[in-house]
C-alpha cells in the first residue's frame, strides 16, 4: 500500500509506475478461486440476483427509467478536474429528499424531489411523478435489504470469531480487534458496539439516488481500465464522495436489450466478457490483491456495506447495451441542504439592521470575526449554490420547477449581503487613521474579497468554455448572477479589482 500523504494523482502515477507494462490479475465468476477471493477480500460487497427482487418493483422501476429517458431528464454533467471542465460520458439525474443536494467533482447536483408528504411538488407530467414514486419505492426496498445485510454480516463475523476458525479473513479481523485503532489490510471489523439498531438505520436511510444512463456504442471514446486490463470503463476507479461515514451504497442495475453483437476473437480472451456490464472492485492502492469483476444482469442489485467504500475503490465496466442504474446513497447533507444554507443566510444577515425612521441600512458590528463570517457566507451562497444551480442551465425544468422559489429566496438574501459588503467598504474607509482593530477587519475583508474575485473569474470562464458551448441551448451554463457597471441596482461592481486595490491602499502592509 502507498503512503497516505500522497495526493490521489501522485498515488495513481506511482501505482502505474510499479505495474509498468504488466497488468495486475483479476477474477471473474469463471475463475475457480473467485468465490474464495470474494469471501476473504471483498466480503462487504453483497450481491442480489434479479430474481430475488419483487417482479412488480422491477416493472415500476424500469418503466420509470424509460419514462425519464423519454422526457429528456438525463444530462451529462460538466465537472471540473485539475482546473479543467469535462463532460461526463454518463448522463445523470439526482432524485431524492426535497432540498437535498449532492456534490462530486466540484459540481453540486440538486435533487428532483421524489413525492414527499407535506411538500407541494409540481411535476411536469404525471409520468414523471410516477417515475419518482417508483424510485422512492425502490429506495425503501433497498433500505430494508441493506439493514438485513448488515445484520447478517455482524452475525456471520461474530460466529466466525467465536468458532476461531483459522482463515485469512479471520486473522485480519482478529488483528483489527486486538490492535487498537488499526485497520487491517483487508477491511476493518463490522461488529462494533455502536452497530445498534439506530446506527444501522442511519447508515442505510438513503436520502437520494443518483441515476445513470449510458449508451456505450454511441460513445466515440471510452477510457481503458489501466491496472488490470478490464477493458472499457463507463466510470473510472473511485470512492464515492460526500457520504455519511460507513454508510451503505446500494445499486440497482438495468441493462436494456441492445443490438445483437456477434462474438469477436477479443471476447474469447481470458477475463470478463466485454459485451456484459460489470462492476469492478479493488483494494485501494494495493498491487498484491487481485481485483474483482462481477457481471451485472438486468435487474441485479449490489450493496457496498460499512467501510467498503473507504477501503476499496470501484469502477463500472461498460458492456455493449444501453444501461440505467440507480445508486442509492446516504449523502452527507451537513452542508448540502436548503435548510442548512437558509440558516447560514439568517446568521449572516443578523449583522444588518434597518433604521425605523429613515429605513436606512447599517451594520451592527465591524468586528473582524463578524465581518469575516458574513462575507464567507456571502461567498458560500454565491459559489456553492447560486452559480452551481445556474451553471446547469435550465435542466431541472424538464422535471419540476420546485427549486426556482428557493433559489430566488437565496438570491434575495445574497443581494442583501452585497449591500452588507458595500457597507463594510464604506465604514473601513472613514477617517484618516487606520487603527489596529480596523486593520484586522480590513485584512479579513480583503482575503474574502480576493477569493470572491478569483472565483468570479473562474466561473465566468467556465460558462464560456468549449465544453459549455457544446451543450444544447437549454443545458448551457448561465453566468448568474452577472451585471455590468451600467446597472444601477447593484451596490458594487461585478469585477472587484478596483475595490481590492482601494483596500490594499488603505493598509499597504495588509497582504
Amino acid at each position: 500500500m502507498m503512503s497516505v500523504d500522497l495526493s490521489w494523482i501522485d498515488r495513481k502515477k506511482k501505482l502505474l509506475e510499479e505495474i509498468g507494462e504488466n497488468r495486475l490479475p483479476y477474477k471473474t465468476p469463471t475463475d475457480p478461486d473467485f468465490h474464495h477471493l470474494w469471501k476473504t477480500k471483498y466480503s462487504k460487497l453483497i450481491f442480489r440476483k434479479s430474481d430475488t427482487v419483487p417482479e412488480e418493483l422491477h416493472h415500476l422501476v424500469q418503466e420509470g427509467f424509460l419514462t425519464l429517458r423519454k422526457h429528456g431528464c438525463f444530462f451529462q454533467d460538466l465537472v471540473r478536474i485539475k482546473g479543467k471542465d469535462f463532460l461526463t460520458p454518463v448522463s445523470r439525474i439526482l432524485i431524492g429528499n426535497p432540498g437535498c443536494t449532492y456534490k462530486y467533482l466540484n459540481t453540486r447536483l440538486f435533487t428532483v424531489p421524489w413525492p414527499t408528504e407535506s411538500y407541494d411538488i409540481k411535476y411536469c407530467s404525471p409520468q414523471i411523478h410516477d417515475a419518482c414514486k417508483a424510485l422512492i419505492r425502490l429506495n425503501d426496498y433497498l433500505h430494508v435489504e441493506a439493514v438485513k445485510a448488515l445484520q447478517g454480516q455482524n452475525l456471520f463475523e461474530t460466529k466466525e470469531v467465536e468458532a476461531t476458525t483459522v482463515t485469512d479473513r479471520e486473522q485480519n479481523f482478529a488483528t483489527s480487534l486486538t490492535e487498537e485503532g488499526s485497520v487491517s489490510k483487508d477491511q476493518s471489523g463490522c461488529c462494533v458496539p455502536e452497530d445498534d439498531y439506530v446506527s444501522l438505520q442511519n447508515r442505510t436511510s438513503y436520502n437520494l439516488t443518483l441515476l445513470n444512463y449510458m449508451e456505450p456504442l454511441q460513445m466515440l471514446y471510452l477510457k481503458q481500465e489501466p491496472y488490470f486490463g478490464m477493458g472499457d470503463m463507463a466510470v473510472s476507479w473511485h470512492h464515492d464522495e460526500n457520504l455519511v461515514e460507513r454508510s451503505t451504497v446500494a445499486v440497482y442495475s438495468y441493462s436494456c436489450e441492445g443490438p445483437a453483437v456477434e462474438e469477436s476473437n477479443e471476447q474469447k480472451l481470458k477475463g470478463r466478457d466485454p459485451a456484459v456490464w460489470h462492476v469492478g472492485l479493488k483494494v485501494a492502492w494495493d498491487i498484491e490483491t487481485p481485483g474483482l469483476a462481477l457481471p451485472l444482469r438486468q435487474g441485479d442489485v449490489y450493496l457496498m456495506l460499512d467501510d467498503l467504500n473507504m477501503t476499496h475503490q470501484h469502477c463500472v465496466l461498460a458492456g455493449f447495451s444501453p444501461r440505467f442504474s440507480s445508486t442509492h446513497r446516504v449523502a452527507d447533507c451537513s452542508r448540502g441542504t436548503l435548510e442548512y444554507i437558509l440558516g447560514r443566510c439568517e446568521l449572516a444577515l443578523q449583522n444588518l439592521q434597518t433604521d425605523s425612521d429613515s429605513m436606512a441600512l447599517s451594520l451592527k458590528s465591524l468586528e473582524a470575526a463578524v465581518v469575516k463570517q458574513a462575507e464567507e457566507i456571502h461567498n458560500e451562497v454565491e459559489f456553492e449554490w447560486l452559480r452551481q444551480f445556474w451553471f446547469q442551465g435550465k435542466r431541472y425544468l424538464k422535471c419540476t420547477d420546485w427549486w426556482l422559489k428557493p433559489i430566488a429566496k437565496l438570491e434575495e438574501f445574497w443581494r442583501k449581503m452585497e449591500i452588507m459588503t458595500s457597507l463594510v467598504l464604506s465604514e473601513v474607509g472613514k477617517g484618516n487613521q487606520i487603527d489596529e482593530q480596523r486593520s484586522e477587519t480590513i485584512s479579513c475583508f480583503l482575503l474574502v474579497l480576493t477569493e470572491r474575485q478569483k472565483l468570479r473569474k473562474e466561473w465566468t470562464e467556465r460558462c464560456q468554455s468549449e465544453a459549455a458551448e457544446s451543450l444544447p441551448e437549454d443545458q448551457k451554463p448561465e453566468c448568474h448572477p452577472f451585471w455590468t457597471n451600467e446597472e444601477c441596482n447593484m451596490p458594487l461592481p461585478y469585477d472587484l479589482e478596483e475595490v481590492i486595490a482601494h483596500l490594499q491602499n488603505l493598509v499597504p502592509w495588509v497582504q
